[in-house]
């Protein structure tokens, strides 16, 4: 048996599999989010460990043979986040996450420098981590000064585990501190940011062993102590590995809290001024490229809790057919933009609001002005020499069929949608752990899902969503110059 984690933003997922691959359990539990200041987004380490502890004790009691026979460990988790720990390996302060922009001034100091972007291959996002460093140091000065080792949130779960200071090359890269084709630490971007490399752990391959379970760790979860944990990988890059997304061409699109669109590459082929980033993948010899935008999902979930209705039902209300494009445009940066535009400034908004606009209008507003934002990923990807001729779709966005059926037709490209059943980033972790532990070549492990049913572009209307799509193009420097 295999134990897949996911540490996500708002939860923490835990995946039990057979070692045929075949989920036998799930569960979940969420912690919260706290945003002491306009920008700031942090997290308290330990509620990762209370819901890693809960979830695990839930699947104890739900399946306690098979949770017995884990062989492996393999974790999941949000990227960019800055967990510091002292010579004592205490948490100094809250961790700081990936989607706050408190250090957006640090992150264009950075990414003036010169060689920064030649080296990391991506452009110095408010959200990644060096900068966070540079804000503490500029800001926090006193707890600055204690930094003894920095580790990425899934990192912070594995040295609970093994109690070793570890991380992987796929969330390493989203650091500004990795030489993202060497695949190693840069002592050049580490001294740009004032930190050291002794602060930074052991990088590993995502399907590397980096050790076992603690033995009071074993005791208290009623594991074996000969239970390997594995280095593990950024959600993304794992979410790749659950639905078999790590060859050349192969990709998928990603409606979440935030929207991604990502390709697999077998080359380190970086272009950071499309603001693409490009990451290490988790299994060797492998990258990947994707595109993201900070409120995907966030911004149907925002409407709803204006409109005080369930996201899920104001979807529902478009109908089952496609509609033409509508006449209210949406900008989606409610949070700020990375791809293309990396701008932490810069908000969302309606325009050609009516009088007789409605609740149906707004939502095919937002659905479209977050299909538009994806856009903007998928001919940023184009400019890198990515190739993408179809791509599957994940995320909770994409249970909606119209919303997926707006996407191909915006994109021009089929669609796949996986049958039903468990795929994702808790399932890319386990078979990552499967990997370590056996030592099974990826291509063996990580097959490709399903497929339910694809769409096609809606060959009647791709001519004036292409239109509409040149229309958002031409929005965003509009409402910039007015900021």
């Amino acid at each position: 048996m295999y134990l897949g984690l996911d540490l996500g933003t708002s939860g923490l997922r835990a995946l039990l599999v057979r070692e045929d691959g075949t989920p036998v359990g799930a569960t979940e539990r969420g912690y919260p989010v706290a945003h002491p200041h306009a920008g700031w987004s942090e997290q308290d380490p330990a509620d990762w460990i209370a819901a890693c502890r809960t979830t695990l004790s839930e699947l104890k009691a739900t399946y306690p043979v098979e949770f017995a026979g884990i062989a492996g460990i393999g974790i999941s988790g949000q990227m960019h986040g800055a967990t510091l720990l002292d010579s004592a390996d205490n948490v100094l302060r809250p961790c700081i996450l990936w989607n706050d922009t408190r250090c957006h001034a640090e992150a264009a100091a950075l990414d003036a420098m010169p060689g920064v972007r030649d080296i990391s291959g991506n452009i110095v996002f408010p959200g990644f981590t060096a900068p966070k460093l540079v804000w503490v140091k500029n800001h926090e000065p006193d707890v600055f000064e204690k930094v003894a080792k920095v580790l990425l949130p899934k990192d912070y779960l594995v040295f609970w585990l093994t109690g070793i200071h570890s991380g992987d090359m796929s969330d390493a890269a989203g650091t500004t501190w990795l030489d993202v084709a060497a695949r190693d630490w840069s002592n050049d971007l580490l001294q740009a940011s004032g930190m050291r490399a002794d602060q930074m752990p052991k990088l590993h391959e995502g399907c590397d062993v980096v050790g076992h379970l603690r033995p009071d760790q074993a005791t208290e979860l009623g594991l074996a102590p000969t239970v390997r944990v594995v280095a593990g990988g950024g959600d993304n890059a794992v979410a790749a590995c659950g639905i078999g997304a790590f060859d050349e061409g192969d990709g998928f699109v990603s409606l979440g809290t935030s929207g991604v669109l990502l390709s697999a590459r077998d080359s380190f082929a970086p272009m950071p001024d499309s603001a693409v980033h490009t990451f290490c993948h988790a299994v060797p010899d492998k990258w990947y490229q994707m595109g993201v935008m900070l409120a995907a999902t966030d911004s149907l979930n925002w409407l709803a809790r204006i409109l005080d209705s369930a996201p899920a039902d104001l979807v529902n209300a478009l109908g089952a057919d496609l509609m033409a494009p509508g006449d209210v445009d949406f900008l989606p940066y409610l949070s700020g933009e990375r791809t293309p535009h990396n701008d932490a400034q810069i908000r969302g908004g309606f325009l050609n609001l009516d009088i007789a606009t409605d609740r149906a209008a707004l939502t095919q507003a937002v659905i479209e002005g977050v299909s538009f934002g994806l856009r903007d990923s998928l001919e940023a990807l184009r400019t890198t020499g990515a190739r993408l001729d179809r791509l599957i779709a994940i995320g909770g966005g994409a249970q909606s069929r119209y919303w997926v059926q707006l996407l191909a037709t915006t994109f021009n490209l089929p669609i796949d949608l996986p049958a039903k059943g468990e795929l994702g980033a808790a399932l890319g972790a386990a078979r990552l752990a499967m990997i370590g532990v056996t030592g099974a070549a990826p291509a063996e492990v990580m097959t490709k899902p399903e497929i339910a049913e694809t769409i096609q572009p809606n060959a009647e209307l791709t001519g004036a969503f292409d239109d509409a799509y040149g229309h958002f193009r031409k929005l965003y420097p509009s409402v910039k110059a007015l900021l």
